[in-house]
């Protein structure tokens, strides 16, 4: 360790570049679940104030702590520019200032989020028993993201204010980063409100290896929040559900845009450029339809949004499908694919089709078309004249998301907060004497 100076220990953090065995990484994730595990009563008995408390101090320590945690994330960007990550990479891993504050800011508005009752009454039997329904935390909940710092502290905060542990698994370019904002932030934050240490557990061994094995232990971990795009997320939902885990997932995003022929020209341009201000973020402007009949009107101010955002446009005939997520396609996040469509509910169909139906968009004057397209579309957010980079637990609900889950199937759906993270447990009491 050193001194920055301030009285502060910083920490020299290093990762070996080569490839850990698969084993050691397995051993390192079951290591870390069974620390959360002996952990978890303790977070269970300190209580909400003592949670409260504890995200609190972390805002404060995020604030005081600043230099050093941007010390560790300038490495990490520096060491993955090196490498040749693209922009979009690079722009996920950047932990500035501004970034740092707002995640001290998120903090405090989930500490100061009023707990749902731990047990409401249901109804009384005929019989007169009392049926209560509480909620109860899972216990360990274990997440893998993508190498986006800030998620360390957006997931290990939900995980705690629903009174559970965590045990963390993140990219290899965002470890460094991670390891700071817990070692620097998280735990000094529960020791300050005498909850466990070891509640936030972080996987610092690099590779897929410790992912596959974070979503095959139920019996440690049996709720895992699974970040990211692609085939490697499908894969790890594959693999939970194989072992018993609950996975939420999420694998797929890209925002889609339906431009109505009653749309207003300026409130169309100004939402294509909107939603188009960062590009390697799951809900961007992906796909952006337009109504067949207002094509010629709408593409001059379509061409001058995307100009002014440096975008190229994908057009008919395309070689790739419709729903292509440029985020995820690197040296190439700077496209949108455009398609033509024949009204509201034929737009709404291709959305629900051809993308992973987390978000969709309705430019339009014209309430009855709005409507239509809203009522059409099954996706996890729909917007009517605004865009869909609102799709965001902080956003939307005024909390931080651990994710986005865009099953199709019952279960949390769209931004996942603590609310999401317990389980329902019913009691039933005799009559009253």
């Amino acid at each position: 360790m050193r001194s920055n100076g301030k009285g502060l220990a910083v920490m020299s953090i290093s990762i070996q570049a080569s490839q850990v065995p698969d084993t050691a990484e397995a051993d390192a994730v079951r290591a870390a679940a069974l620390c959360a595990g002996a952990a978890a009563a303790g977070v269970r008995a300190a209580g909400g104030a003592a949670i409260d408390g504890a995200l609190c101090t972390a805002a404060a320590l995020l604030r005081e702590r600043i230099e050093d945690v941007l010390s560790v994330n300038a490495t990490d960007v520096a060491n993955a520019a090196d490498a040749g990550a693209d922009a979009g990479f690079l722009d996920r891993l950047l932990l500035g200032p501004e970034r740092l504050a707002d995640m001290a800011r998120q903090l405090e508005v989930l500490a100061r989020t009023p707990e749902l009752p731990h047990q409401r009454e249901v109804r009384t039997l005929p019989t007169g028993e009392r049926v209560f329904e509480r909620r109860v935390p899972v216990g360990v909940i274990g997440a893998v993201f993508e190498a986006r710092p800030s998620v360390t502290v957006d997931i290990a905060s939900q995980v705690l204010k629903a009174r559970s542990a965590a045990v963390l698994r993140t990219g290899s370019a965002a470890l460094r980063s991670a390891r700071a904002l817990v070692d620097f932030i998280i735990t000094p934050a529960l020791r300050a409100h005498n909850i466990p240490a070891d509640a936030v557990q972080l996987v610092s061994t690099p590779g897929h290896a410790g992912a596959e094995a974070l979503v095959g232990l139920p019996e440690l971990v049996p709720l895992v929040v699974v970040r990211g795009s692609g085939e490697v997320t499908r894969k790890l939902s594959a693999l939970g559900a194989a072992a018993g885990t609950r996975v939420l997932a999420h694998a797929d995003g890209g925002g889609v845009l339906y431009l109505d022929s009653s749309a207003d020209a300026a409130i169309a341009e100004q939402l294509i450029y909107d939603s188009t201000d960062r590009l390697g973020v799951c809900n961007r402007l992906n796909l952006l339809l337009v109504d067949r009949p207002a094509y010629d009107r709408l593409w001059p101010l379509i061409k001058r949004a995307l100009n002014a955002r440096g975008i190229t446009a994908s057009l008919p005939p395309h070689a790739h499908r419709l729903g292509h997520e440029w985020a995820l396609d690197s040296g190439a996040q700077a496209h949108v694919t455009i398609a033509p469509v024949d009204g509201p509910i034929d737009a709404a169909a291709t959305a629900v089709r051809e993308t992973s139906g987390l978000a969709a968009s309705v430019c339009a004057s014209d309430e009855a078309a709005a409507t239509t397209f809203i009522d059409a579309y099954t996706g996890t957010g729909v917007f009517w004249n605004l865009s869909t980079r609102m799709l965001d637990g902080y956003k939307l609900l005024g909390l931080p998301e651990t994710g986005i889950n865009v099953d199709r199937t019952p279960g949390p759906r769209g931004p996942v907060t603590y609310l999401d993270l317990g389980l329902r447990q019913f009691v039933v009491l005799p009559p009253p004497r």
